[in-house]
């Protein structure tokens, strides 16, 4: 009789371990895997705003993050979102452009005068429109706009530059592609498209006269070094965004989608600040090594530009009152 019940005991307790053994692979596949893609690198401000992310929504939820483009290159992380083959991406406005033309107006010079009128902006009315074109036309939810720095205009030459028509024959690297080409122009500058990696020997053989970038871009590429100047003409605020599929978002259930936003919100909150204070460091840095630094008429700049995009090709997909609804925030 003993034997016998220490057996249906044992049968059992292996039936349990066998059932537990099945069930625990299920139970962890419940935990959904994030995906995430980006170019910048493990060494960037936005990683470390990823980390944070990744242990706000850790509890139901696992971020796997891929940097410097190791996992899909630039331009086509949208493309991998949509076809359900990663589930969250750092997404330029460009690419969203490429496929909502109405969303070109969001990647227009003097649009957004700072990082807080970006914030502004997607928080606003206006903004949950254009979220929406982005969620309904192809299936991504905005999370928020993760910022980079502001452009701004570095000279090699010795020029004090306060409206657009003291840019006048500057030679001007700009991005290729029309549309940075235009932002040259509206600037009333002569713009030149180069290859980013030949900017620094451009500026130092005087092929061009100056380059624009975010002041971060700036020490890294050590540009500083062959440059007199900084006009700070703030022509365009950088910034991408930070992405989830809705296929992703809608397997979420509603309690964890509030927790992914707030994770994601005060990880950009973090982002932002570092990189606002970032900017204001090498300001002064670059004062104190020599550089001169000249405040032009921004407002000047800001007219001319956002008149030139009015009459413009660029303009026409813009949805009607929008660009005055955003200058009003």
């Amino acid at each position: 009789m003993t034997f016998r019940i220490q057996r249906r005991a044992t049968l059992f307790g292996a039936v349990a371990l066998l059932a537990a053994t099945v069930m625990t692979p299920a139970l962890a596949q419940d935990k959904p895997v994030l995906r995430f893609s980006a170019v910048f690198s493990e060494q960037d401000i936005r990683a470390e705003m990823m980390k944070q992310f990744g242990e706000g929504v850790a509890g139901f939820s696992t971020l796997e993050p891929y940097y410097g483009g190791n996992l899909f290159k630039q331009g086509t992380e949208l493309v991998a979102l949509q076809r359900g083959n990663l589930e969250m991406g750092n997404i330029a406005p460009q690419d969203v452009s490429n496929q909502i033309p109405a969303w070109s107006l969001l990647t227009s010079g003097y649009l957004f005068r700072d990082a807080e009128h970006l914030r502004k902006f997607f928080d606003s009315e206006v903004g949950a429109e254009f979220k929406k074109m982005a969620e309904d036309q192809l299936g991504i939810r905005i999370l928020g706009p993760t910022y980079f720095g502001i452009r701004q205009v570095g000279l090699r030459i010795d020029k004090e530059i306060k409206t657009p028509a003291d840019m006048a024959g500057v030679k001007l690297r700009m991005p290729g592609g029309d549309a940075w080409q235009f932002l040259g122009t509206a600037l009333g500058a002569n713009p030149t498209p180069m290859a980013y990696a030949e900017v620094y020997t451009g500026l130092q053989t005087g092929a061009i006269d100056g380059q624009d970038n975010p002041l971060p871009n700036v020490e890294n590429m050590k540009f500083y070094e062959v440059m007199k100047q900084i006009v700070l003409t703030s022509h365009l605020v950088g910034y991408d965004l930070l992405v989830i599929s809705k296929a992703a978002w809608d397997k979420l259930a509603p309690a964890d989608q509030e927790a992914l936003q707030a994770a994601a919100t005060a990880a950009i909150d973090f982002s932002q600040a570092k990189h606002v204070e970032r900017e204001a460091e090498l300001l002064k840095k670059f004062e104190t090594d020599g550089l001169k630094i000249y405040a032009p008429d921004v407002d000047a700049f800001r007219a001319n530009t956002q008149k030139l995009y009015l009459e413009s090709e660029l303009a026409k997909s813009w949805p009607e009152g929008a660009l005055d609804k955003i200058n009003a925030l």
